[in-house]
């Protein structure tokens, strides 16, 4: 019996590091679902895999800051053939002080990088671990770890994305299912331009290319790491702010206040 193709679900897959991803689950033999708002560059992209790599390529044109578009999205992972491979790598920063944020572009913003991505993930984790087997994988972004004005709204749906990832994993558990946040820093795409900010003004050495990263994540994936932080040297930085968050929250519920609130 002919093994059927593997087969992924990709949002943002008509740009950066959604392109990269498609791309390289096409040289692999993975059958795809291409997810974004732009039509034509969707057409483009599936019509020039399916050729070089003679794959099934599905175009699902989805505009995931509105309901209507989630829920398309949603209902093809658990209503359509089954899908091997989430990639929730859709999203974007709308930025600016919180005195000055508009509150349209906020809540769009946070439809698309919290509440579609949540939606998602609840599709795929229940089909998934109906059927014993699956993988997600969860682009956070390495501002999450960081507070600097303007970020308000973005590195706070990052720290979303990071927070529910991490209760996947718990909740993965004897499932079947893998999780995988991945933790981008700086990364060459049109992510910048459209945020606002200039890849020129990054150090080239702090800029990775989006196929190494997604080499990283394909790759922390099969090693069945449930967080990857593609350019971290040592894993052991990451178990250690792990560990520091534990013992702060073991403190954070006493029946007394600290001796310094005296």
């Amino acid at each position: 019996m002919t093994r059927q193709s593997p087969s992924a679900l990709i949002t943002g897959a008509s740009a950066g590091i959604g392109q990269g991803y498609s791309e390289h689950l096409a040289r692999t033999g993975h059958d795809l679902v291409l997810v974004a708002r732009r039509e034509d560059r969707l057409n483009e992209l599936a019509s020039r895999l399916r050729d070089a790599h003679g794959i099934a390529v599905e175009v699902l044109v989805a505009d995931l800051s509105s309901e209507e578009g989630a829920g398309r999205v949603a209902d093809r992972i658990v209503s359509g053939p089954l899908i091997d491979l989430l990639i929730n790598n859709a999203g974007y920063a709308s930025r600016g002080r919180v005195s000055e944020l508009a509150p349209d572009t906020l809540d769009q913003m946070l439809r698309v990088n919290i509440l579609a991505l949540s939606r998602l993930s609840i599709a795929a984790m229940g089909r998934m671990a109906a059927n014993g087997r699956g993988s997600i994988i969860n682009v956070g972004s390495g501002t999450a770890f960081m507070q600097f004005p303007g970020n308000a709204g973005y590195g706070a749906s990052k720290n979303y994305v990071m927070a529910f990832t991490r209760h996947m994993h718990l909740e993965a558990e004897g499932t079947g299912v893998r999780i995988q946040l991945l933790v981008p820093g700086v990364v060459s795409t049109d992510f910048h331009q459209i945020a606002g900010a200039d890849l020129a003004n990054f150090p080239p050495e702090r800029v990775m290319k989006p196929d190494d990263l997604v080499v990283a994540s394909l790759r922390a994936l099969e090693k069945e790491e449930s967080v990857c932080i593609p350019s971290l040297p040592n894993i052991k930085d990451w178990e250690a702010y792990v560990k520091a968050e534990t013992t702060v929250g073991a403190q954070t519920s006493r029946d007394r206040i600290a001796a310094r609130y005296h």
